[in-house]
């Protein structure tokens, strides 16, 4: 943690700063020394602020903080390099949020296992106006995954960064299959 340390020299020690008279006064530059030494952490913090706010140089405990300003979404189970590129990516990935590429991208930082995503609205633009719109007048979402063994366990997993990510009026399905083609663990709308 951030406190005293020991030998850490003031940049700008207060004995200096005292009147001519204390110059010399052994008690005042040893109280001032006193005071120089507690101080001297909180200017060596601020003299380096900047690098508190760069999740590559902050210390682990501040990057941890640093992610929940940015909703990074590491966990501090995580290896300590993963946390501090999720909450450098933060930004990148916010841009996305809500889209199908911005779901399939949290679905597999959180599983490992990057998702089928399905929708049902779609973008053109044509020069030819009342044309046919893309998509799908009903909103939908199906989120289909294929692992080794489909457990409930992944599922709700899924679900819950689904929920965080997904745009609120739209409903959707998660699937999680397994890889040989088999049936589904579980599934079904919400």
């Amino acid at each position: 943690m951030r406190a005293a340390i020991e030998g850490l020299a003031s940049p700008d020690p207060l004995g200096r700063r005292l009147p001519g008279v204390y110059a010399t006064d052994d008690l005042a530059q040893r109280l001032t020394s006193a005071y120089d030494q507690v101080i001297a952490p909180v200017q060596a913090t601020l003299d380096n602020l900047w690098a508190y706010f760069d999740p590559a140089l902050a210390p682990p405990d501040f990057v941890d903080w640093l992610g929940t300003w940015v909703a990074a979404g590491g966990s501090r189970d995580r290896p300590e390099d993963e946390r501090r590129r999720l909450v450098g990516d933060a930004v990148s990935r916010h841009r996305v949020r809500g889209t199908a590429a911005g779901i399939a991208e949290e679905v597999r930082l959180a599983t490992g296992v990057t998702p089928e995503i399905l929708e049902s609205g779609g973008t053109i633009w044509s020069a030819t106006p009342g044309a046919d719109l893309p998509g799908s007048a009903e909103p939908a979402l199906t989120v289909r995954v294929r692992v080794p063994e489909p457990t409930p366990a992944l599922t709700e997993r899924i679900r819950a960064v689904i929920e965080a990510n997904r745009p609120a009026h739209v409903p959707y399905t998660v699937e999680v299959l397994a890889s040989d083609g088999g049936e589904p663990a579980t599934g079904g709308p919400r």
